[in-house]
């Protein structure tokens, strides 16, 4: 997915759920930092999006924009409506969203996930695709950012009193290796 394709679905949740403002958190909120990433970043054709003062409607854009839909065999990418939930994030994660607003949304907000937010979420799960996804990042010139200490004192500090911080703990110990 590239940019413009982000774009496309904002504006197109937008007219879907007449919302302004949504929020963007899989790996293709990376589009939000960086809007030319490398080509590894933009393999994925699904953007994982919720209204973000209306997050019931949520299910509305996954039945029109989402997987299978006639959207998704027009333009090859979809919208998958999910919830705050669904991603596993820190403590003041809000503060550092990205915002996109160009011609290509229609005016309307779309607010990505700031690149330590999105490497910490992505670890949280980790799942394979999630593990690849942040050697990445690592790999492709991003881990200045996101220095094993910065990265181990957010996880320490964002999910020390979360459900499952032993599960933290763990992607932690792993990190720093």
């Amino acid at each position: 997915m590239k940019r413009e394709d982000l774009e496309h679905i904002i504006r197109a949740a937008a007219d879907i759920t007449n919302e302004y403002e949504f929020v963007v958190v899989g790996s293709q909120s990376i589009l939000g930092l960086i809007p030319n990433p490398p080509a590894v970043f933009t393999m994925s054709a699904e953007a994982d999006i919720y209204p973000l003062n209306a997050t019931h409607k949520a299910d509305a854009i996954d039945a029109a924009i989402g997987e299978g839909s006639r959207f998704h065999e027009t333009y090859g990418y979809y919208a998958q409506g999910v919830g705050p939930e669904t991603a596993c994030l820190p403590a003041g994660w809000e503060s550092r969203l990205q915002r996109i607003q160009t011609a290509g949304t229609n005016g309307r907000v779309g607010y990505c996930l700031d690149l330590v937010d999105l490497f910490m979420a992505k670890a949280a799960a980790d799942r394979d695709k999630d593990r690849v996804f942040c050697a990445c990042i690592a790999r492709h010139g991003a881990r200045p950012r996101l220095s094993t200490n910065r990265v181990c004192a957010h996880l320490r500090e964002a999910f020390a009193e979360q459900p499952n911080a032993a599960g933290f703990r763990e992607v932690q110990r792993r990190w720093r290796r």
